[in-house]
């Protein structure tokens, strides 16, 4: 099973064509409060980046949720590959996102490809996001959604790796808890119960705890990278290869690479989960 599927509308993924929003004070202090920043940006600043993943999630009633807590997804194709996950983002900043004012989201799906992996068949999806404020490109974004079938139980990673960072290299030891992923699903608006409902995550998509959103896990390389620089960030390609677990420890090793950071998160048994490359933002 391989090559392109038959088309799929933003609509299938729950998702809308265009979208607006006010980009507030008050949701920017409850997304600083849940990733663990001490910033706390007032009105007229600019957003730190990817903190705009606080807004723009689907919003939909209970009626078109599916069993896993995400917008139901009614596209035939679709309903093969009832796991989701996403695998993969690129972003781009044009200028900051300005804290206090209206910001619109234009989405369309790129690509559909239906392949066999490692886990079994899947379906990818490219979506193309671009965002404006005030008539301006303020950022592009590229994200990759895979959709898979059922798959095998997954193990809970066991020891205590920690990588030793060589000349260069720093490292930050995190441990996220349950409370910092309902936090991060409420900020972020995801209902996807692998994040949140420790019964769901085990008995039925066969996790052996609660999940670590990828974009969580994104946002704090980016954080850690952003401190070991000194330089505000506005570009990054991210791919996740590995779950990340509530109350299991992981590392993030980075290096400063020029005007930017290559970083990592490791976890606890020396598998890497995420992998980030970032570059300073035009402005900096």
């Amino acid at each position: 099973m391989s090559g392109e599927s038959g088309p799929i509308a933003v609509a299938d993924l729950g998702l809308a064509e265009e979208s607006e929003t006010l980009l507030d004070v008050a949701h920017a202090a409850r997304f600083a409060a849940a990733v663990g920043s001490s910033e706390r940006p007032a009105e007229g600043d600019p957003l730190p980046f990817l903190w705009h993943w606080g807004w723009f999630g689907p919003v939909v009633g209970p009626d078109r949720l599916g069993d896993d807590g995400h917008p139901r997804l009614d596209a035939p194709v679709l309903a093969e590959y009832p796991r989701r996950m996403w695998a993969s983002g690129s972003l781009r900043e044009v200028t900051p996102f300005v804290v206090g004012q209206a910001a619109i989201r234009r989405s369309a799906v790129e690509s559909v490809a239906e392949k066999i992996g490692r886990s079994g068949p899947m379906l990818i999806v490219d979506v193309a996001h671009r965002y404006e404020q005030d008539g301006r490109e303020v950022l592009t974004e590229q994200q990759t959604l895979v959709y898979r079938t059922a798959g095998p139980r997954t193990d809970l990673p066991t020891g205590d790796s920690i990588p030793s960072p060589s000349e260069g290299e720093w490292h930050e030891t995190v441990q996220l808890g349950p409370v910092d992923l309902f936090r991060f699903s409420a900020v972020t608006f995801n209902s996807h119960r692998i994040h949140y409902d420790r019964s769901y995550a085990t008995t039925v998509e066969g996790y052996p705890a609660l999940v670590v959103h990828g974009p969580l896990t994104a946002v704090r390389l980016a954080a850690s990278a952003r401190r070991a620089t000194g330089r505000r960030l506005g570009t990054i390609r991210f791919r996740a290869l590995a779950p990340l677990f509530a109350d299991v420890p992981f590392t993030i090793l980075g290096r400063t690479d020029g005007a930017g950071a290559t970083v990592s998160a490791i976890r606890n048994d020396g598998t890497t989960a995420m992998t980030a490359e970032l570059s300073a933002a035009p402005s900096d």
